[in-house]
């Protein structure tokens, strides 16, 4: 089960996603906010606990990019049971720091008050324009990807932005599911957030992947697919 990252939809990744169709079988859904579940409106708990809902019972492999990730983090801690193996991409643990927590809270709610303001296509250009998404692609299938629903997104950085996540430090230490833990070897905030979900996390293994940015699946999609697949 692949979940995608802020902004993107079920039909995001698409060069990655038909690579590792070549290997498993691979299911996507949009998560609240996003595309067709642009009008459900979640927390990350709450989010994991949809998802519970319609994911088979039988033990899966849950990946997840960036958002998808925070989420796959979250359904691991509350459904442990459902998983064979969790792998998470440019994921984090939360922000540690109370106030530095409040402080990205609130920049999550300026951003989502922005989104309404000026439009999903506006915001989109900005979004993607950030340096962390400098070294994407240029390709139009995956700008149409896009969630359009401002008020989708908006709904999405309130309900489960980063500054909603609490620490779930200390609860990953108690996870027993293997783990597979990317980030983009050019990414340095979020290789050192693998590195630190690497710490806590006992049965994790942690990979870089070179010449990539946050979005690694999207920069170098092979050499994703490739570290998913040996799964």
């Amino acid at each position: 089960m692949w979940l995608h990252g802020f902004t993107q939809t079920k039909h995001s990744g698409h060069r990655f996603r038909s690579i590792l169709a070549g290997s498993h079988e691979l299911l996507t859904i949009d998560l609240p906010g996003h595309g067709e579940n642009a009008d459900v409106s979640a927390s990350l708990d709450d989010t994991a606990d949809l998802l519970a809902e319609v994911l088979p019972n039988d033990p899966f492999i849950l990946a997840g990019y960036s958002f998808g990730g925070r989420v796959a983090l979250h359904f691991a801690l509350r459904h442990p049971r459902r998983l064979a193996h969790l792998v998470v991409l440019s994921a984090t643990a939360g922000i540690a720091n109370d106030d530095e927590r409040r402080a990205r809270r609130q920049r999550d709610d300026e951003l989502a008050n922005r989104i309404e303001a000026i439009g999903a296509e506006a915001f989109l250009d900005e979004w993607l324009a950030q340096p962390m998404f400098r070294s994407l692609p240029g390709d139009p299938d995956e700008r149409a990807a896009r969630s359009h629903d401002a008020r989708g997104l908006a709904d999405s950085l309130r309900h489960a932005g980063t500054g909603t996540q609490g620490d779930i430090t200390d609860p990953l230490r108690h996870l027993t599911t293997p783990t597979l833990i990317l980030a983009g070897a050019n990414d340095a905030k979020f290789a050192n957030e693998a590195i630190r979900l690497g710490e806590v996390i006992a049965r994790s293994t942690r990979r870089l992947v070179p010449d990539a940015g946050h979005a690694a699946h999207l920069e170098r999609p092979e050499s994703v697919a490739s570290l998913v697949a040996t799964l």
